[in-house]
């Protein structure tokens, strides 16, 4: 039986060399992707939240007595941020009791943290403009932060709030 002219290919042929070149190049360029994406997973990592989950177990009966007598006291705190026209942003926070006469003796502190990255995590102290008025400012980037006050008297916590903010 005779082959006609139509069967011939017409191009390269397929060779068992070209095959492995085409698998070698395949998975080398898999391998090489990869690999910069491992890099730049591990170079990105910040590492474990927590030191000692067996110290964080330990203060949790601590924080829960904390946040217990925290809700006794019936305290209202306002906090605002505005943009300032230098590019910061100015957080403004107001601390009252129960009867609303505003605190007086306090020292309080305000730090934004990023949810998804600690390195950027910006920590304050917060001025007292005047009894229960507190001001300070931060210079922060557009997105999500979770917004925490702390108002404290002669170095013992008396208030923390933790508040999810996005800027824009």
């Amino acid at each position: 039986m005779s082959r006609s002219n139509t069967d011939h290919q017409t191009g390269p042929r397929l060779t068992g060399r070209m095959v492995l070149v085409y698998l070698l190049t395949f998975f080398g360029v898999v391998t090489g992707i990869n690999g910069v994406m491992i890099y730049e997973a591990l170079s990105t990592l910040r590492g474990v939240d927590t030191e000692s989950t067996y110290q964080a177990g330990r203060m949790f009966e601590q924080d829960i007595a904390m946040l217990k007598a925290q809700n006794a006291r019936h305290w209202q705190v306002d906090a605002k941020l505005t943009p300032a026209p230098d590019g910061t942003r100015r957080l403004d926070v107001v601390a009252r009791d129960e009867a609303g006469d505003v605190l007086t003796g306090m020292a309080a502190s305000a730090s934004f943290e990023r949810p998804t990255d600690r390195g950027l995590d910006r920590k304050f102290a917060l001025a007292e403009d005047s009894p229960g008025q507190f001001h300070g400012r931060t210079d922060l980037i557009p997105g999500q932060w979770d917004l925490v006050i702390e108002i404290s008297r002669q170095g013992q916590q008396l208030f923390r709030s933790k508040n999810r903010v996005v800027l824009k």
